[in-house]
């Protein structure tokens, strides 16, 4: 299991989403909150090393995630939530 932390940045880019957007966003959230059995996490590449993405539909989630102790417990956060047009600009 992970703790899940989301930016202020991301927090404004997800409160102003449309609602239907927003609850897809939410089960997006409880997916990480999973990590490492999170489903279609892919590894961004470039200057976006050492992050990752996950999508629902038209709309992208990019996110980092840090191991912490013994056991290992899981740091995810939300780092940029958005429309994939530019998303990676």
């Amino acid at each position: 299991m992970a703790t899940v932390l989301i930016t202020a940045e991301a927090r404004e880019q997800f409160e102003s989403l449309p609602e239907r957007i927003k609850e897809r966003m939410k089960v997006v959230f409880e997916r990480l909150a999973k990590w490492p059995q999170v489903s279609g996490a892919k590894p961004l590449r470039g200057e976006l090393a050492g992050q990752y993405r996950v999508r629902t539909g038209d709309y992208r989630v990019q996110f980092t995630v840090k191991a912490e102790g013994e056991p290992v417990i899981y740091i995810v956060t939300v780092v940029k939530v958005g429309h994939r047009d530019g998303f990676y600009e």
